[in-house]
Formats: structure tokens, C-alpha cells, sequence
């Protein structure tokens, strides 16, 4: 999409449609044309309520008005999904041209929901399919607008938000398309493209290393398993610690030996998501070119039953790392694969002694259960890092919730043969799932999230498509860019 900066009249536009917002009981300055329609509406019709849209016709343009509620109860949020809402509506008639008047304070949430709102997946559709899209959208901010710092805000916040349509993009692609040896191509490509230092550890590397669960993992696959390593430096301390990124990459995960029900198994082709907001992030953080020294670390492999599978009863020891510090894993439950791939991704990242560990997965049915799909879990061992991951969601419309990882938790990953199992049983399944990871962690500021119930949607939201959302970029870049 081309995003336009004026500070002039939405009125001096001449657009196939204008968009303005409106609140309850707001009087609008508008044409004496337009005006007169306006008089002519009830206030069922339109009343400026949160989420309502009405399109008023003239002979030369369209008029599309959205409401934001009440003045006094505006957010973020609200401006994201109204600017979805009349993004997508412009779609469906087919314009690909509009103008809307904004606020400076609404600029980076509005232009954030306009590029999001306008992704759709549609790379297998055939082209007489593709659906209508808004190509051009003119933003007209007030007059005395400072538009050198506008354009600034605009460009730091489409870099953000096509890196999450970037995440988008791959977490949508099916796993005959993408696997571990796929993604791994993708990862090397980012870096090439974005002055980033890229390693990739295939089978031998990982046997070589000691990498036994991400290899038990994908044991039963034809397609090898890879540990994807990207990292930025962009502070001038070569000493600096690294801040690591670590996301779950199952590019498909039929549960392996326990395996799923066949009802929506097509949906584990989005197993991949966390892996895919770090590529995303990493593509992000370079392009703003963040002061920061960062490790994005992914785990990839492909979950599948075979006679070469790892098993229920199996013992598997975990990468140990330079520390030495070998976890052993009494498997009951081949459905659990995605805590063990995390578990060598995160031993790895703390052999680098980072100053926080932050990782992604779409790791248990359970989250889904107690959050549904409108907040990811988390949970962690550092108080600080959990309230700034707290603010950023809040501030990005990509909410965490806190659940507790007390030490009944991991009194019940608790294994009679081995250091831990890895599942604790069906109950509080989420802080279970976050006592195994916590194993391999130490005392390294850590975050887990959880974001099970929030990497796609199977249903149309205000500014979201269905399928992949990309969740986690934004939030990651924020945490980021305010980091201290």
C-alpha cells in the first residue's frame, strides 16, 4: 500500500472515497452536500457508536464514516480497528483509492491496521480470484502538522508492520511448501538481504552437537530438522550481550506416535508461527537498525509418525550446551514435541549468556482454553521483563496475560526415570508446559509466551484476515525499541 502525507483538507482530495472518523454526538464540519445527508439520518442509522460504518454516496465521491465510540474512552486500539474496518469495507466496493483525515496521535496506530488490514494470503488463488485491495491511501493531518516527523513515524511503522505481513506470509505457506530445509532457505535469504550473520545447523551438525531433542523431534520425518541462527549486531560494544529471540518451528505437527485428531490437523501447518515472528522481528530490528546486539534462535522440524519416530516411553537427552548442563526427557506424550525443540533452542541460546531469553510457541492446547484467541500467555522467571512485555502489548493490541509458574508446576514434570517428563497431565497444562522450558533457562531473565490462541484466526477481524495474524513482531519491536 502507498501511504500519502498532506496537510491539507480532506475535501481538497479528489478520491473515489474520504474517511472520517467520528464520535458519539460529534458534529461534523463537512460539505454542504454531505451535510445535508447527514441531517437526514436517525441515529439508528448512524450514531458514531465503536465499529459502526456508514457510506453516504454523491455524484463524484463516497463518504465512509466510522465510529470510534465515545471521545473519552478512545484507544489505540479502537483507531486500529476502525482504520481495519473501513480499509477492508473500500475493498469490497472495489476502491482502490481514499483519503482520511487523522490526528498525529492516531497516525502510527491507523497506518499499522491499514497495511495489516490490507494482507490477504492469495499466492494459490488464481488470479481472476484475487480479491480488491486499497493500493493508495492519502492521510490528511492538521494543518500546522509537522510532516518531516510524520513521514519518520510512517516509515518506522510500515517497517514494522510488513515485517509482520512477512511473517504472515511464510507461517500461511502448508508444509509440502515449507519445511525445516524451507525455512532454513528463507532465514538465509532474510540475512542476506539484511546484513545479518546467519548459521544453520542441519542433521549432522545437530547429531555432532548433541541437539537430542529437536533431533527425536523430527525423527519421524523425511525431512531433517534445522536450528536456524540469526543475529544483529547493532551497537558499536562488542561486548554487549545479546538480547535472544527463540521461536517454536514446527512446520507441521501431526503429534507424531499420539497423534492428533484429523479435525483441523490442517491448521498445524501454523505450528511454525513463533519461529516465524522471530524471522519477522529479526527483519524488523535490522531495518530500524535498533542500537541493540540481538540473537533470533529457531528450532524447525517436522512432527510425523513413522517407524523411525521417537515414542512414548523414550528417554531423550536434551542439548547440554558448553555448560554442560544435559537435560534428560522421559517422553509419555509425542503430542508435547514442541517444549523439547524449545528446550535445545533455549540451551543454546544460554550458552550465550544473553541478557534475557524471550520465546514464542504455540506450545498448548490449554492457553487457548484459558485465554481464547484474544491474549497470548506468559509467564516467565523476571518480574521487570514481564510488566515491560505487559506494556507492549497493551500498547500494540498484542495482549499477554500473566499465569503463575509456581513449583507445584514443576513438581509435576517430575519424572521417576528421568530429570523431568514432558507433560504434567491435562490440568494447568500451560504452566506446566512453561515449568519444562524453565528447566533449561537458569536464572537468565526469561519470558514464554504462549501465543497458542493468537497466531491465527479462523474468522475475519476488524484488521486481520483470516489465517496466519503474525502476532509477536509488533510486540517484540516495541519491547525493542524502548528497551534499556
Amino acid at each position: 500500500m502507498k501511504l500519502r502525507l498532506v496537510n491539507t483538507s480532506i475535501f481538497d482530495q479528489r478520491l473515489p472515497a474520504l474517511v472520517l472518523f467520528c464520535h458519539e454526538k460529534e458534529r461534523l464540519d463537512v460539505p454542504v452536500l454531505f451535510r445535508n445527508l447527514l441531517r437526514r439520518l436517525s441515529r439508528k442509522e448512524f450514531s458514531g457508536a465503536d465499529k459502526q460504518l456508514l457510506l453516504l454516496h454523491s455524484t463524484a465521491t463516497h463518504l465512509l464514516l466510522v465510529g470510534l465510540g465515545k471521545t473519552a474512552e478512545l484507544t489505540p486500539e479502537k483507531t486500529r480497528r476502525a482504520t481495519g474496518l473501513a480499509v477492508k469495507r473500500l475493498a469490497t466496493l472495489g476502491i482502490t483509492e481514499a483519503a482520511i483525515v487523522l490526528a498525529p496521535d492516531q497516525l502510527p496506530h491507523a497506518v499499522e491496521a491499514a497495511i495489516l488490514a490490507s494482507y490477504k494470503f492469495t499466492k494459490y488463488k488464481s488470479p481472476n480470484d484475487n480479491h480488491a485491495a486499497l493500493k493508495t491511501l492519502t492521510i490528511c493531518l492538521p494543518k500546522n502538522a509537522d510532516l518531516a516527523a510524520a513521514k519518520a513515524v510512517v516509515a518506522r511503522t510500515q517497517a514494522i508492520t510488513n515485517a509482520a505481513n512477512y511473517a504472515r506470509d511464510i507461517a500461511n505457506l502448508p508444509a509440502n511448501i515449507v519445511y525445516p530445509e524451507v525455512l532454513a532457505d528463507h532465514a538465509r535469504r532474510l540475512a542476506e538481504e539484511c546484513n545479518l550473520t546467519c548459521t544453520i545447523l542441519d542433521k549432522s551438525a545437530l547429531e555432532t552437537g548433541g541437539f537430542g531433542g529437536i533431533l527425536a523431534v523430527g525423527s519421524g520425518s523425511a525431512r531433517d530438522p534445522r536450528l536456524i541462527v540469526l543475529e544483529y549486531h547493532g551497537t558499536p560494544d562488542p561486548n554487549a550481550k545479546p538480547i535472544a529471540l527463540v521461536g517454536k518451528a514446527l512446520t507441521f505437527d501431526s503429534g507424531g506416535i499420539s497423534i492428533k485428531p484429523s479435525d483441523k490437523m490442517d491448521e498445524m501447518k501454523f505450528d511454525k508461527s513463533g519461529g516465524c515472528a522471530v524471522l519477522g522481528a529479526m527483519r524488523a530490528i535490522a531495518a530500524l537498525q535498533l542500537p541493540l546486539h540481538v540473537i533470533g534462535i529457531i528450532g524447525a522440524a517436522e512432527n510425523m509418525p513413522s517407524a523411525t519416530s521417537y515414542r512414548p516411553g523414550d528417554i531423550v537427552t536434551s542439548y547440554k550446551g558448553t555448560d554442560k548442563r544435559a537435560v534428560t526427557i522421559e517422553v509419555l506424550n509425542t503430542d508435547a514435541e514442541g517444549r523439547i525443540v524449545l528446550g535445545d533452542a533455549i540451551a543454546y541460546a544460554r550458552e550465550r549468556h544473553p541478557q534475557a531469553i524471550i520465546d514464542l510457541a504455540t506450545l498448548t492446547g490449554a492457553c487457548v482454553i484459558a485465554l481464547g484467541s484474544f491474549a497470548a500467555g506468559l509467564l516467565g522467571n523476571n518480574e521487570p521483563l514481564q510488566e515491560k512485555l505487559r506494556a507492549s502489548g497493551e500498547r500494540t493490541g498484542e495482549r499477554l496475560w500473566p499465569l503463575p509458574l509456581w513449583q507445584e508446576y514443576k513438581d509435576k514434570i517430575k519424572s521417576d526415570i528421568a530429570d523431568i517428563k514432558n507433560t504434567g497431565g491435562r490440568e494447568g497444562g500451560v504452566s506446566t508446559a512453561a515449568a519444562f522450558l524453565a528447566k533449561y533457562v537458569g536464572d537468565i531473565p526469561w519470558a514464554h509466551l504462549d501465543i497458542a490462541g493468537t497466531a491465527w484466526t479462523t474468522e475475519e477481524r476488524p484488521y486481520l484476515a483470516k489465517g496466519a495474524t503474525g502476532f509477536g513482531v509488533r510486540l517484540l519491536l516495541d519491547l525493542l525499541q524502548n528497551w534499556k
